[in-house]
């Protein structure tokens, strides 16, 4: 008697260790899983996000910063305790093993256990996974569907950076500090400009012995 069982790829397998990861989570938000799989095919390490070791979770202070604060998702991680599901599984795992292999990861709404929206990992997950010599990220979108990525093809963050310059900037009052330090590199990067330094040189007859750069 045969039975209509569909055997799952090795892909979707991997998912579903990654989602069974997940439900580690101590974050309040979301739930993430993360398993690096070697190049032929070995489970190297697993992680999820939660506070570092020793250090109270969100989910036994029943507290998250960012919630109470509205922060934008993608931003000021500074105020997050959790270190994220792919940083966690990139330093539980042997470096040699991780170079070239494959990272699944599984995000999941705390509040509608959903699959979460956004399932990009952040720009210092990104810069974790190159340095790692990852070959592959495989995602679970919104829908449950396998998204493949290569992270050789991600864009340089410095646009990103850029952006939230720019809204730290227009905020002003909200997060001072942040802001005050966003003008500050502002003010500096315009300093050094092609244009300000001309300007500068144009206006100083010191041969350069002020650091003007005449």
């Amino acid at each position: 008697m045969t039975t209509n069982y569909v055997r799952p790829s090795k892909d979707e397998s991997f998912m579903e260790i990654a989602e069974s990861v997940s439900m580690r989570s101590t974050c309040l938000r979301r739930r993430y899983g993360a398993v690096i799989v070697s190049k032929d095919g070995r489970i190297v390490s697993t992680g999820y996000n939660g506070a570092p070791r020793h250090r109270a979770n969100c989910s036994d202070l029943n507290s998250c910063l960012r919630d109470e604060l509205k922060i934008k998702p993608g931003t000021h991680y500074e105020l997050c305790r959790s270190v994220h599901a792919e940083a966690n599984a990139i330093i539980n795992g042997n470096p040699l093993d991780i170079i070239g292999g494959t990272l699944y990861l599984c995000g999941t709404d705390a509040r509608t256990n959903t699959p979460s929206k956004s399932i990009e990992p952040c720009a210092m997950c990104q810069r974790l996974i190159l340095n790692a010599q990852i070959a592959r990220v495989v995602m679970r979108d919104a829908n449950r569907h396998l998204v493949e990525v290569n992270p050789l093809d991600w864009d340089d963050d410095s646009a990103l950076i850029e952006e939230h310059r720019r809204n730290l900037l227009a905020k002003g009052g909200e997060h001072s500090e942040l802001a005050e330090l966003a003008a500050q590199q502002a003010a500096a990067t315009e300093a050094t400009s092609p244009a300000s330094t001309a300007a500068t040189a144009a206006s100083c007859g010191c041969g350069g012995s002020c650091g003007c750069g005449h």
